[in-house]
């Protein structure tokens, strides 16, 4: 049975972290997935490349060995694996399920809020504050977006939850008991 790319993307996220975890080194291997991830940007079709079987295997290897050495072994070992096993395009989807997994450790959530105008530093400071606790988290991180289709209040969408009080969801509540 072939696995889809999240399926695949948590797996290896998930045992690259229990290994990090295990040996104290959460942080270092998550600061080196940012690098890598930043890599794989800017090369955009790099796990292609490296997944791609036209490409001879001495060829592969060779680009895989030009991109590690400056990675701890923790690291350069799980890029062996991911590259062995043809994984090298989900590699992107693994560094983000890692960092969600971090971010669970430190207690954070990251997500967006959406609002009918522009938030002050406050007012989306105070929404933060406020949706963290809601959510199980001790901090929350939000990315503003700016949507007027929902005429006010705020959307709060982070880790696959959603939190809507917006005035166009209460409205259309209201249209439906009304037509009841």
């Amino acid at each position: 049975m072939k696995l889809d790319k999240a399926t695949v993307g948590k797996r290896y996220a998930k045992a690259l972290f229990e290994l990090a975890t295990e040996v104290h080194e959460e942080q270092a291997v998550y600061e080196q997935l940012l690098v890598l991830r930043q890599v794989f940007i800017e090369v955009a079709d790099l796990g292609e490349i490296l997944s791609d079987v036209r490409l001879e295997m001495t060829e592969k290897k060779a680009i895989l060995s030009a991109l590690t050495p400056s990675f701890d072994p923790l690291i350069q070992n799980f890029l062996a694996v991911v590259f062995e096993y043809n994984r090298m395009d989900d590699l992107l989807l693994i560094i983000d399920e890692y960092e969600r997994r971090f971010d669970d450790k430190q207690g954070l959530i990251i997500g967006t809020v959406t609002t009918a105008v522009e938030l002050t530093a406050q007012q989306k400071s105070a929404i933060e504050m406020q949706i963290a606790p809601l959510l199980g988290y001790e901090k929350a991180q939000l990315t503003e977006q700016i949507d007027p289709t929902i005429i006010g209040g705020v959307v709060v969408e982070a880790n696959h939850q959603v939190v809507d009080g917006s005035v166009k969801s209460r409205l259309e509540e209201l249209r439906m008991k009304l037509s009841e």
